[in-house]
């Protein structure tokens, strides 16, 4: 089978789409039950520093397990549990016509988009890297991202359990040597460790100058923690084209979303998703970028 894929790149894209599409509805479920779960967590925590937990107050998450893995996945109108055969990446939605099977009340189409999004991502990745160890990686920050982006979107989040496991995963990862001449990722341990630490105090350092300068908040904690992700998986020196296409990817969605004003001037954006969207295009095509950028100068990449 691995002699298959290693020799048959269409095989391998077409295994990594159909994995990717299975994946995607497990991350549909860490994109809705992580934040409830951070959240009870938090509230439990706030209860036994108040004293609740000792005074006999119950937990509204103690009553029952709440997890990734349990209770089962259910209908949100109607709380059915969803049957295995109804749960097919986006071939059961379409098939049911986006409606319950138990309630016929419509069923959010950003499910089956975030599957098909993991299935093109991953498949993606798969045909730009081909067959080995850095493919996986490449997929591993790929659902990563796509986890990050979504739970930033919906509550301006990113977990610290996410971004700093993607941090520690892509350190550890340059200590395997499975860096390959020519691919982004993953990079050398002085690369890595540089590009960790320069991506948290970049952002850092803009987060307090801005503060200083007008009294708010122009991002958070969090923001630091992805770029320093991104950092240990591509290096110190992509830091820099990341930001770039962050910025330029946020200015423009921001100036198309207050001009249908979907956006009020002066109400916060998340950033994170721009942050995934420039590591992703440089994961995938960074190096390739900045050598034509320094070819514009005369200068070799």
């Amino acid at each position: 089978m691995l002699d298959l894929l290693a020799s048959s790149p269409d095989a391998f894209v077409a295994l990594a789409f159909v994995m990717g599409l299975v994946v995607g509805s497990f991350l549909n479920v860490v994109i809705y039950r992580l934040p409830i779960m951070l959240e009870r967590q938090w509230q439990a925590e706030c209860a036994e520093l108040s004293g609740a937990a000792a005074a006999g107050a119950s937990a509204p998450q103690s009553h029952k397990p709440f997890n990734l893995i349990v209770p089962r996945s259910t209908c949100p109108s109607c709380n059915a549990p969803i049957r295995a055969i109804h749960n097919v990446p986006v071939l059961s939605y379409l098939l049911l016509r986006g409606r319950c099977a138990a309630c016929s009340c419509r069923i959010s189409p950003r499910y089956p988009a975030i599957e098909l999004l993991s299935g093109v991502a991953t498949a993606v990745v798969a045909w730009q890297f081909g067959f080995g160890w850095p493919a996986a990686c490449a997929i591993l920050v790929t659902w990563f991202l796509i986890v990050l982006t979504f739970i930033d979107l919906d509550h301006q989040l990113l977990p610290d359990s996410l971004t700093l496991s993607l941090l520690w995963l892509g350190l550890i990862s340059s200590l395997t040597g499975w860096v390959t001449s020519g691919r982004s990722l993953p990079t050398d341990p002085v690369s890595a460790i540089g590009g960790a630490a320069m991506g948290y105090l970049s952002l850092w350092a803009v987060y307090h100058v801005f503060r200083l300068l007008t009294g708010k908040d122009g991002m958070g904690y969090g923001d630091f923690k992805l770029l320093a992700a991104l950092g240990a998986w591509l290096g110190w020196h992509m830091l820099l084209p990341i930001v770039l296409v962050s910025a330029f990817v946020g200015a423009v969605i921001g100036v198309v979303m207050i001009a249908t004003r979907r956006q009020q001037r002066g109400n916060p954006m998340p950033f994170g998703p721009y942050l995934a969207i420039a590591g992703w295009v440089a994961m995938l095509w960074g190096p390739q970028m900045v050598a034509r950028y320094l070819g514009l100068f005369g200068v070799a990449g």
